[in-house]
């Protein structure tokens, strides 16, 4: 199978010290990689590289065969941040609509409908998002990054702030992404909706790639055999 993703020996640095330790890692297409890792771990700065809103020092990064800050790259992704990537002072409509033209959608107008719809803030359509509780911006961002049906989807946290409703519609999402034959990276905490939909998952650990292979039955029966890998790899 191609990949999607290829991380070759990556060092990232925040002044002397390196955030990310010589990462090498290949993502095939069509798969759902399940980045794990403690807080502080390096796996938003991977995902921020991947985005190709972060530099790095050593190595190379390709997405779907194109360098990540490149418009090839970045038409066919889309990317769910900590920081919600939403203008406040825009309306739940005009912020998919601006993205929705970013993107080269031609029925912008259709298309901010339904995902406003899929996500339940079809009746805040016209309200500012700066009035927009946590979760309400959470949805509105997954729409965001879900819209132009891209073909990776690069996913910090994706779960926070959600209710469980709007965890199952963004399970749901995963899903169907999966389907068409979408790549999928998340960063969570969610274990077991993130293994639910996972192929694969790599464990990161002081910025150094600790574990990386596929999703097993075990995983899936028993979420808690990670945070135990997690513990031993972090011990070693």
């Amino acid at each position: 199978m191609a990949a999607a993703i290829e991380i070759c020996k990556i060092w990232k640095y925040f002044g002397d010290y390196p955030a990310l330790r010589d990462i090498t890692l290949t993502i095939a297409e069509g798969s759902c990689c399940a980045l794990l890792g403690r807080n502080g771990a390096g796996k938003t700065t991977l995902l921020r590289i991947l985005a190709g809103l972060s530099p790095f020092q050593q190595g190379g990064v390709t997405l779907l065969g194109h360098k990540p800050r490149s418009e090839q790259a970045r038409r066919q992704s889309g990317f769910l941040g900590h920081g919600i990537g939403v203008y406040e002072d825009l309306s739940a409509a005009e912020n998919l609509k601006f993205f929705a033209h970013l993107n080269g959608l031609n029925d912008a107008e259709a298309v901010c409908s339904r995902w406003l719809q899929r996500v339940g803030l079809q009746k805040v359509a016209k309200m500012p998002v700066r009035q927009f509780s946590r979760g309400m911006r959470q949805r509105l961002a997954l729409a965001r990054a879900f819209q132009h049906s891209p073909r990776l989807l690069l996913l910090d946290e994706p779960f926070t702030s959600l209710d469980d409703r709007a965890i199952a519609m963004l399970s749901e999402l995963l899903r169907e992404a999966r389907a068409r034959g979408a790549t999928i990276v998340l960063s969570t905490h969610q274990l077991r909706e993130a293994l639910a939909i996972a192929s694969h998952v790599a464990l990161i650990e002081n910025g150094k790639l600790r574990y990386s292979g596929e999703r097993t039955a075990e995983m899936l029966d028993d979420p808690a055999l990670l945070y135990r890998l997690h513990t031993e790899l972090g011990a070693a």
